[in-house]
């Protein structure tokens, strides 16, 4: 099984199962970690905010201006910094390790 590893906000390393083709907010979400996610993954809140490890970030996709956008509506925002909600998770992303950002 496919797997990514979240670092908590304070500090504990989590490896959750990964399924193909879900949103990384959602895997989060769905292993119990604490993430609000309020709009469900439709880019309009920042609730899923995270920082990913920097050398997963040429990984990634491009963020969309959409997500730059609601990026400005997130708290300590950092070049590391996506919305979890908009990386689709995929084989290529498997051990993908990030940090649930402040709420």
């Amino acid at each position: 099984m496919s797997y990514i590893v979240v670092t908590d906000r304070e500090g504990t390393d989590h490896r959750l199962d990964a399924v193909e083709g879900w949103r990384v907010m959602e895997i989060i979400r769905d292993h119990g970690l604490p993430i609000k996610a309020e709009c469900g993954g439709a880019c309009s809140c920042a609730t899923c905010h995270v920082y990913v490890a920097p050398e997963w970030q040429e990984r990634l996709y491009e963020a969309t201006d959409e997500e730059v956008d609601m990026l400005d509506e997130a708290f300590e925002v950092e070049e590391e910094s996506r919305l979890s909600c908009q990386i689709l998770f995929s084989p290529e992303l498997a051990g993908l390790k990030l940090q649930l950002a402040p709420q």
